[in-house]
């Protein structure tokens, strides 16, 4: 645990329940804290928000709604969330705790892994990711530091539904840097984050397990993501020679930039992994990266890397402390320098002297006297007074002009614009106008932004301008039927739409190369962005004609006249064919083409000549041998007298002369 600076928190009980023993780590939305549950007696994490975040009452709203929609995700590979509440200014979760340590330290360790290693840490993540898919979550923060691995072997994964909340408060560039190496493209271009973005992630970390480095890499954020944008993920084969084929094609299929040629879901890539593995050997489940390091060959030793939630915070780091407080008076700001007690001074008549011992006592003072003493202290209780009440009324002032004039824009963020319009009267502000903007995130009618921003201070009576979601953009798919192809996606890109799988057939009624349908159909409603399959005609069919006997000549003609092309094959063949002529052609005869495809011509050499063997003199059975053995075919012609013979008197070829190969020699048996 990290416990180079003095934690607030260390040694404090929240909520009455929840005993805090130490601080694991800091991250850039919360301090993650190894707790006891008092009443149950368990070791459990606490992550505790920053008490500065704590203060937009929207965030915290979010942050709630989230961990509760998490808490009913029941997976074993998935990190439970326990509780949820609040202690003064400090917001929690109580989340199991998970002894053990991270896929990043782990590769931070060993550098790269091998494949069968990859796999079976691979494989459970996807599990947990597919568990949440099809539950209707979304992670959108894959990244190795949120795969946690226990002393005993478990895998699971953190940090689910949190996601949204900390993407709206991580700002420093080490963060950034680290998350933007896992978005998706369509995270960067549109802001839109699906199942898939969670497969696009989790094809990055099987590229990094296996090769010990990112796909992409840059100096800064912004070029990170222009490689994502523009660069295809790299095959992990390029950096570890030797690496299986199937591994390979799945990192392609996992990473591809158009979302609509990823898998599904988690689960689907879940099924891609198991069919990849399958297939592999084990010397090829064994192969050992380059970057991989000795040690990974030993037993890993925990002791140095263990945490809880999320890694340990490497080195001193600057905690972020809660809002001071009063402690004389918890809750109120101290006044007058007195700890917050609510002290004031009391004026009183000024009081004589104590009498010396022994002295004489005073005479007393004479009536006029007396009268002109009290006038005197009556006179200075009244300047007194009026000099109170003149701060009082110099600091009103001030307070008024600095502050009394002035309120801050309250929370309104995700709340209807009903409830915005309410919130905003209960602090006498009123609403200058309210406008729309596409959100493929915040739900339709909620409000997503106000100027000025929420906690800005404005003058009382002032207006505030609203901005609603109006749901994702959505859009109608274009009726692209007989449009030739390249014009088809220009006008799918004008509609903010895109061109998905182009698939082709023939059609005798739209010409080649334009467009028969589209899915979805035209007048479909769908959200901008959206890939639209497109089926692409060949053209009218045509049966390939059968050439094969016919001259070069004769065939190139009847091709080209059917509307093909000819090809023809550098090499001859031997056949039955005359020399010269078609042996055969690919497509088969009878085939169907698009008018301009390719038809191949293989011409003949003619037939084979084949020396043929002598075989007079010798038993039917030993010359049908011998001359099948050279390639011909044998006819045995016994003739009156050959009835019951056994040796061969003649062959039709002579021998030692030249025969086709696969001719017909005939034997005289007598």
């Amino acid at each position: 645990m990290d416990t180079t600076l003095k934690d607030p928190l260390v040694g404090q009980v929240l909520d009455g329940r929840y005993r805090v023993d130490g601080r694991i780590a800091v991250g850039g939305m919360a301090t993650v804290y190894r707790a006891v549950d008092t009443r149950l007696d368990r070791v459990l994490a606490l992550k505790v928000m920053h008490p500065t975040l704590a203060a937009d009452a929207s965030f915290v709203e979010r942050f709630i709604r989230e961990a509760k929609s998490v808490a009913r995700l029941a997976h074993p590979n998935v990190v439970g969330v326990f509780d949820q509440g609040t202690d003064g200014p400090y917001v929690y979760l109580a989340m199991e705790y998970v002894e053990g340590c991270t896929l990043r330290d782990v590769l931070r360790e060993r550098g790269a892994l091998r494949p069968r290693a990859a796999l079976d840490i691979l494989e459970p993540v996807l599990a947990a990711l597919g568990a949440a898919h099809r539950a209707g979550f979304v992670h959108r923060d894959m990244k190795p530091e949120n795969v946690l691995i226990g002393d005993d072997g478990r895998v699971k994964v953190a940090d689910f539904g949190l996601v949204r909340a900390v993407d709206s408060v991580t700002n420093t560039t080490g963060t950034v840097l680290g998350t933007v190496s896992y978005l998706a493209p369509e995270q960067i271009e549109h802001g839109t984050a699906d199942t898939r973005v969670d497969v696009y992630a989790s094809g990055v970390v099987l590229y990094e397990m296996l090769t010990g480095a990112k796909p992409h890499s840059g100096d800064s954020p912004a070029q990170v993501l222009y490689q994502h944008l523009n660069e295809d993920v790299p095959p992990p084969s390029a950096a570890v020679p030797g690496l299986a084929y199937e591994l390979d094609e799945l990192v392609a299929t996992a990473t591809a930039r158009n979302p609509d040629l990823r898998p599904y879901d988690a689960v689907a890539l879940l099924a891609l992994l198991r069919e990849a593995r399958f297939a592999l050997t084990a010397e090829q489940l064994d192969t050992v990266p380059p970057l991989a390091r000795t040690s990974e060959h030993a037993a890993h030793d925990a002791s140095e890397d263990r945490t809880s939630v999320i890694p340990r915070a490497g080195g001193a780091v600057q905690l972020p402390l809660p809002a001071t407080r009063d402690v004389g008076n918890p809750g109120r700001v101290g006044q007058n320098g007195q700890d917050g007690l609510n002290r004031t001074s009391v004026l009183r008549t000024p009081q004589p002297p104590p009498r010396p011992a022994g002295a004489p006592a005073a005479r007393p003072a004479s009536l006029k006297e007396r009268i002109r003493r009290r006038l005197l202290a009556r006179r200075g209780i009244t300047l007194a007074i009026a000099a109170a009440l003149l701060v009082l009324g110099v600091g009103a002032g001030v307070w008024y002009i600095n502050s009394g004039q002035f309120t801050t824009v309250p929370a309104v963020l995700a709340k209807t614009e009903k409830e915005a319009r309410a919130r905003l009267d209960d602090v006498g502000l009123d609403v200058r106008k309210v406008q729309g903007k596409y959100s493929d995130t915040d739900k339709r009618g909620t409000v997503i932004a106000t100027d000025p921003d929420v906690g800005d201070r404005i003058r009382q009576n002032g207006k505030v301008t609203l901005t609603v979601s109006l749901g994702p953009q959505t859009v109608k798919v274009p009726d692209l039927e007989g449009t030739p192809l390249s014009e088809a996606k220009d006008k799918l890109d004008d509609a903010g739409l895109g061109a998905g799988m182009v698939t082709r057939t023939f059609s005798e009624d739209v010409a080649r190369g334009s467009v028969i349908s589209t899915e979805p159909k035209p007048g479909t409603v769908r959200r901008t962005g959206t890939a639209v399959a497109l089926l692409v005609s060949k053209g009218t069919p045509i049966e390939v004609p059968d050439v094969t006997g016919d001259s070069e000549s004769d065939a190139r003609e009847e091709l080209e006249e059917a509307g093909l092309k000819v090809k023809i094959a550098p090499t001859r063949v031997f056949s039955d064919e005359d020399k010269g002529a078609v042996a055969k052609q690919s497509p088969e005869p009878d085939e169907r083409l698009a008018g301009g495809d390719t038809v191949t011509l293989t011409l003949s050499k003619g037939p084979e000549m084949v020396e043929v063997p002598d075989v007079e003199g010798m038993s039917v059975d030993e010359a049908t041998d011998k001359l099948e053995a050279a390639g011909f075919d044998v006819e045995k012609d016994r003739g009156l007298l050959g009835i019951f013979g056994d040796t061969v008197k003649d062959q039709s070829v002579d021998p030692g002369d030249e025969a086709p190969k696969g001719s017909t020699i005939t034997i005289k048996i007598r």
